[in-house]
């Protein structure tokens, strides 16, 4: 079920920036309910600006949305301005797609980018007109699930969030969506699904854990409370960056983003070890993409998108192993466009006179 939108029109001139909160954007996907069984809400726990910057969504929201039978929508938190006009209204959180209620979603997923995004995560959840703890939500659906860098460290949210896919996602999600889709054409209960999901490789489901604490609640470990839920939870890896994860046709934003330009990322991991960095620990190995694959990415990615900034996006960019050739194949490329490129993580001692 769709919001009233022009009760959200109403509002918009009494808010700052409204383009936040009306979708249209370039490249956007909007599918046919009658083509479409099992919805995603993909939600950024932050405001559009934040949201729309992040190169992760951009890689789930379009890999979903190449099933036919699966519809990935987006959700950002809205600023106080427009959520304190949204509880004053009744008008519940809504996806940016089709205007459907966030609680109309058959799974709600969230990153987990910050610590700080926690409390937002609360928030929207009550926007969104459901209980905050998954205790008080009996039904299997809508499912409540979290990932990126911040589920490594689940138990904080342990009691509001169904399940936690720790690692990559671009192959666990499907596996994930698909059990998803059973369960609601079968009508699973709850803990049955909740029981199946536990077997997909990185995927926690704190519900089926407990606590083990000493005489002074110190934790000291966290158990499963039957035998056929895995002990250790181990993070998903992808082998392979491959190019069907990365589309060509990336959404644009309707107003200046934090890094308003095309993103792309050349390697995914880090061997560095730094220990102030989680990023560099939790998503090893590295992995490359080769120089032509990324050539042509960015050429059709500008041509489908209009930017004149290029951001080769990773933990430590500099030490990709064909930088040199990389640049030298994308100057020649995009001579004629002039085009900018940035680095968003850089070690001085890996430049070289090539770079």
């Amino acid at each position: 079920m769709s919001v009233n939108f022009s009760e959200v029109e109403r509002i918009l001139p009494l808010v700052a920036k409204p383009g936040r909160y009306v979708g249209g954007e370039q490249n956007i996907i909007v599918k046919e309910d009658s083509r479409v069984d099992t919805r995603v809400a993909l939600v950024f726990p932050d405001v559009y600006e934040l949201g729309m910057s992040y190169l992760g969504f951009q890689i789930l929201y379009h890999l979903l949305n190449r099933e036919e039978w699966l519809a990935a929508e987006r959700v950002y938190a809205p600023w106080s301005d427009m959520e304190a006009l949204m509880q004053k209204r009744g008008i519940p959180l809504y996806s940016l797609e089709t205007k459907r209620a966030l609680s109309e979603f058959d799974v709600i997923g969230f990153t987990l980018q910050y610590e700080l995004h926690y409390t937002n995560i609360l928030n929207l959840l009550d926007l969104g007109g459901l209980p905050i703890r998954t205790e008080d939500r009996p039904e299997a659906l809508p499912l409540v699930l979290a990932g990126g860098p911040c589920a490594f460290n689940p138990e904080p949210l342990a009691p509001f969030v169904d399940a936690f896919l720790l690692g990559d996602a671009e192959e666990a999600a499907f596996e994930i969506l698909r059990l998803v889709r059973i369960a609601k054409h079968e009508h699973y209960d709850k803990a049955t699904l909740l029981k199946e999901l536990a077997t997909i490789p990185g995927v926690y489901v704190p519900s089926l854990y407990v606590e083990m604490r000493d005489a002074q609640g110190r934790l000291q470990s966290v158990e499963p409370i039957e035998d056929d839920v895995p002990r250790v939870v181990e993070g998903r890896v992808v082998e392979e960056l491959r190019p069907e994860f990365y589309t060509d046709r990336p959404l644009v934003p309707l107003l200046e983003t934090t890094h308003d330009r095309l993103s792309v990322e050349i390697m995914r991991g880090c061997t560095r070890g730094c220990r102030f960095c989680q990023a560099g620990i939790v998503y090893r190995p590295v992995r490359e993409r080769p120089v032509s694959e990324l050539v042509e990415h960015v050429k059709r990615a500008l041509d489908a998108t209009g930017y004149d900034e290029v951001s080769l996006v990773s933990l430590s960019t500099s030490d990709y192993s064909q930088l040199g050739q990389l640049l030298a194949s994308l100057s020649v490329t995009l001579r004629e466009r002039m085009v900018n490129f940035s680095f968003p993580s850089l070690r001085p001692e890996t430049f070289t006179p090539e770079i």
